[in-house]
């Protein structure tokens, strides 16, 4: 029988093609062993002459020898489509050890693409005790949405002062991104000790 996956990956369906022919190959080998026993017991290395080098004529000498001769063969079958089935398994195995790790891979890299959206600003300092300070946002944060503004309509700073100017006194969605996870943030705009309405 041909090596499975000369020119293509080995499949299952050639595994269990091998399997069967072992097992094909395992019942020819029990044939030929039920054969030697009728034949009065003898097996493979009992003597085929008698005790003055005869050929016994209790025995059907062509049908033991045959028997025998088979047996060798087909043992080296077995032994050939044995490791034949053992290298399919090692490729099917290989295969699908790659195949997950490359399906985790390609998870991975979309989980990453599609849960961190682009960030437009980099947040350089915050004021103790400020507006930004009190709702926990955090220096080298990066914000990808304040408020109204993200990455698809900001164009400026000025965009987030309008924003900061119409919202004193209520509070404001901020999303930022922070150590490779997204976080929300709850900002509200006040006057403060410090400059500005967030510090």
């Amino acid at each position: 029988m041909a090596e499975p996956g000369g020119g293509r990956p080995v499949t299952v369906s050639d595994v269990q093609q091998l399997v069967r022919r072992k097992d094909e190959i395992e019942a020819q080998i029990k044939a030929c062993y039920e054969l030697l026993e009728g034949q009065k017991g003898v097996g493979m290395h009992e003597p085929l002459v008698d005790a003055e080098g005869f050929p016994r004529s209790d025995i059907d000498l062509y049908q033991v020898r045959t028997a025998r001769h088979n047996i060798i063969c087909l043992q080296n079958d077995h032994k050939a489509v044995m490791k034949q089935v053992e290298e399919a398994l090692h490729k099917l195995h290989a295969r699908e050890k790659e195949k997950h790790a490359r399906d985790e891979a390609e998870a991975l890299a979309e989980a990453m693409s599609q849960s961190l959206p682009q960030a437009f600003a980099k947040v350089n300092s915050v004021s103790p005790g400020s507006p930004a300070s009190i709702s926990g946002l955090q220096v080298d944060d990066e914000i990808v949405e304040f408020g109204s503004v993200n990455a698809n309509n900001f164009q400026n700073l000025q965009n987030i002062a309008t924003v900061v100017q119409h919202s004193e006194g209520r509070p404001l969605s901020v999303t930022v991104i922070r150590g490779g996870r997204r976080v929300h943030v709850g900002l509200t705009p006040k006057r403060w000790a410090g400059k500005g309405l967030l510090g």
